[in-house]
């Protein structure tokens, strides 16, 4: 009997992600492309499908259990001669289980375009987010003649418009409404703040106005042409833009009408995802998601979130400081899954006041718009066993990529059957001129990622030989606290049996920390046990987001204790403590209690 093992393909770079749902069982026949399982990540949901062809001999993972890249998922018998398996026949059994089998999506017949173009350029880019503007500007710069295909007015794409942007404007607010309210203990009293929502409002579209003004001078000095509309390949050399009448992120796009089509030498794919819709739930204004949280439109008594990641923790944090109750449901046995369980403790204690009821182990399985409320049942480990009712339901449950809405096949291009965009460490797709980067091309769904990866793209449009390489790629919830992370977590080590050395530094005994009232935080430092470089770390607290950049540049330089240690930090800082706990590794931190040297 032939088996072979179905294992987990490339997913970005993610590690230890959970597994929401098992779709077989031993004795079903899968075909290629069937649906193994659902993995979820902090921002979004995947299906993983099988390479293989075959009847399914045994599984060897389970809901809730988690996985990374060459997980085993399944045995199977192969089908027939197993011809959809390469070369299991005659392949060792050594081998197979040393090469972990690739996801390949089909590459298509690109179309023959024979019509005329109204523009020629070195590069069109399309989709102008942080990625694809930064590839855009980048190219501009090598030379290049180049083009930004944008549907909306303004670029920045969602993160600058519907995202990481505006969350973060209402968030300083928020975070300074309750620095006041702490304020109270120290013997400094305010009353409490009165709310103009529309000012509020008209302080984060400012905001989002200044940075995409900004763009759109910096796209001007670089001669880089933005052309407004809906982009779709219609050839592998061409993309038919379909122009969109004037408008933002908040009305729904109508095209002029007119088309225009532009012949490219080099294109690169950044038109992002989009919010992931749920089928079982209804249409309502009362039901919103992330843009919708954004708009501000009023404050609800109280919001359910569905999905306990970060982009529904953040809209909740602004809301709750603005007055609204909170119940948050999760499928999975924890909130923000990704970062380790001893950091989200932390932001768990220090943030039980917003919520009525969180709800993990738990699924949402009917939502219901009435008259009085929006109706919610659910099932669950912590399920309540009536439906609930609800002002407001945001519903956070993820991100969905936008490779099947662009045309791909007319280019040739691959696309999986999940909409995403596989690409090699040039960021080339299987076209060689046609590159993608972003969300398109998988986890994480990532700003800072994508920006980078439009970098590599430009440099090889322009003939350089730039490869993606990034060691590590940071997280950050922009929560009050702020917790952030990076490279391998203690979860992960653990799951994967590798052998690490951790150190933990508290604020407690942080001067800085104190004086700030944050000293509930702490940073923590993951080593390999046995070359005893750093590998990966954790903040929870204040400004978490910007100090996690030292971890990363420590990992990405392959720092140990000491290099960190040694480098002299400024005192009185948080950012101190992440020299502190090189010292603890070490076994010299005299901020603590005696420890034995190492």
């Amino acid at each position: 009997m032939s088996l072979i093992e179905l294992k987990v393909p490339d997913i970005g770079g993610h590690e230890n992600v959970d597994i929401i749902a098992v779709e077989i069982k031993a004795g079903d026949t899968v075909a290629i492309e069937d649906t193994l399982i659902t993995l979820e990540t902090d921002k979004a949901t995947m299906d993983v499908p099988a390479d293989a062809a075959g009847v399914v001999k045994e599984v060897k993972v389970k809901v809730g259990d988690k996985i990374s890249e060459g997980g085993v998922i399944a045995l199977i018998e192969a089908a027939g001669a197993a011809a959809e398996a390469p070369k299991t026949e005659t392949a060792p059994a050594a081998a197979l289980a040393q090469e972990a089998p690739k996801t390949v999506a089909p590459a298509p017949q690109a179309a023959q375009f024979s019509g005329n173009a109204d523009a020629e350029y070195d590069v069109v880019v399309l989709g102008g987010g942080p990625g694809g503007y930064s590839a855009a500007f980048a190219a501009a710069d090598e030379g290049l003649k180049v083009a930004i295909v944008e549907r909306f007015a303004t670029l920045g794409g969602v993160c600058l418009n519907v995202g990481c942007i505006p969350s973060k404007a209402l968030l300083h607010n928020a975070a300074v409404i309750d620095e006041v309210r702490h304020l109270a203990a120290n013997g400094i009293k305010y009353p409490e703040p009165e709310l103009d929502i529309d000012m509020l409002r008209g302080y984060k579209d400012k905001v989002i106005g200044k940075l995409t003004g900004g763009l759109s001078g910096m796209a001007k000095a670089r001669k880089v042409d933005v052309i407004r509309g809906n982009g779709k390949f219609v050839g592998a050399h061409h993309i038919e833009v379909a122009l969109t009448a004037e408008g933002n992120y908040d009305a729904p796009l109508t095209e002029t009408g007119e088309k225009r089509t532009l012949q490219f030498k080099n294109a690169i794919i950044a038109a992002g995802s989009r919010v992931m819709k749920l089928p079982f739930i209804p249409e309502d204004p009362r039901i919103i998601d992330s843009t919708g949280a954004l708009a501000l439109k009023e404050v609800p008594k109280n919001m359910l979130i569905i999905g306990g990641g970060i982009i529904g923790l953040e809209m909740g944090t602004v809301y709750s400081t603005l007055g609204t109750r909170l119940e948050v449901v999760e499928m999975m046995d924890g909130l923000m899954q990704g970062a380790d369980r001893d950091l989200v403790k932390v932001w768990q204690k220090q943030n039980e006041h917003r919520f009525d009821r969180i709800m993990t182990n738990t699924k949402t399985v009917a939502v219901e718009a009435k008259t009085d409320g929006i109706y919610v049942t659910f099932e669950g480990e912590n399920a309540p066993k009536e439906p609930q009712r609800y002002d407001c339901v945001l519903v956070a449950a993820g991100r969905a990529p936008n490779g099947k809405l662009i045309g791909a096949e007319n280019a040739g291009v691959a696309v999986t059957d999940r909409g995403f965009i596989e690409v090699d460490k040039q960021m080339r797709t299987n076209v060689p001129h046609i590159y993608a980067i972003g969300d398109i091309v998988g986890q994480p769904m990532l700003a800072h990622k994508a920006v980078h990866e439009g970098h590599v793209a430009a440099e090889n449009c322009a003939g350089h030989k730039a490869y993606f390489d990034a060691r590590v790629i940071p997280g950050v919830a922009y929560t009050a606290p702020e917790v952030a992370w990076v490279g391998v977590t203690e979860t992960a080590a653990k799951a994967e049996g590798i052998k690490i050395t951790k150190a933990n530094f508290p604020w407690a005994a942080s001067g800085r920390a104190i004086a700030n009232g944050c000293d509930q935080g702490f940073t923590k430092l993951i080593f390999d046990a046995e070359s005893g470089k750093i590998i990966g770390g954790g903040i929870v607290g204040p400004n978490g987001g910007d100090m996690i950049g030292e971890i990363c540049l420590a990992i990405e330089m392959g720092c140990d204790a000491a290099d960190i240690g040694k480098t002299i930090h400024p005192h009185p800082t948080l950012g101190e403590t992440i020299g502190l706990a090189a010292e603890v590794a070490l076994g010299t931190c005299t901020d603590l209690p005696p420890q034995r040297k190492k």
